[in-house]
């Protein structure tokens, strides 16, 4: 069984719903999330489904080497974006290559990089005029959004659609979409 660690930074439906899918596989389980937020609902949730949940700050995250000592601790396998928004550390790269991926809730490569998230893509997305939007899993490099992209799935941009209409259609699509390419992703792991 491999052992995954969730970031996040916000609410963490994504979260939640990604241990509720694994807690029930032989293949992975999610053993840890992290939060760069002290008071992300993330971290409640992820002690509500059991599941062990450590606050961080940047020094622990680039400087001091903290999350990776915490991530090999825990014999972490593959790590998971849901929601977290800094860009990580090449050391985490460099050790877990390949083996970090990312949700965006748009189709790269359009409406992506450093600070399009949440209700600014959906906005974006509207005010261009685009007819589709959807989702994006990625695996995470150096830079914000660039990673090789691993799969997608759209859904319509209605007439008239707020940001929290567009979000609440791609949300659908993260909840079905990336707990089965985590899963598929996770079993190709030697």
């Amino acid at each position: 069984m491999k052992n995954i660690a969730i970031f996040a930074s916000g609410s963490g439906t994504n979260a939640e719903n990604i241990i509720k899918y694994f807690s029930n596989r032989d293949s992975a389980k999610v053993c840890l999330v992290l939060s760069n937020r002290r008071d992300a609902y993330v971290l409640k949730r992820a002690a509500t489904l059991g599941v062990p949940s450590v606050f961080f700050d940047r020094k622990d995250f680039s400087d001091n080497g903290r999350v990776l000592k915490l991530l090999r601790e825990h014999e972490v396998d593959f790590i998971v974006l849901a929601g977290f928004l800094w860009l990580v550390p090449s050391g985490i790269i460099d050790v877990y290559a390949n083996r970090i991926v990312n949700i965006h809730p748009a189709l790269l490569p359009d409406y992506g990089g450093k600070g399009m998230y949440g209700d600014r893509v959906h906005e974006a997305v509207i005010k261009s005029g685009d007819r589709q939007s959807g989702i994006t899993i990625h695996y995470v490099n150096n830079n914000y959004d660039e990673g090789d992209i691993i799969f997608q799935a759209s859904c319509p941009v209605l007439e008239g659609d707020s940001p929290a209409e567009l979000a609440s259609r791609v949300h659908a699509l993260e909840y079905m979409h990336f707990p089965v390419v985590i899963e598929d992703l996770v079993s190709r792991l030697p």
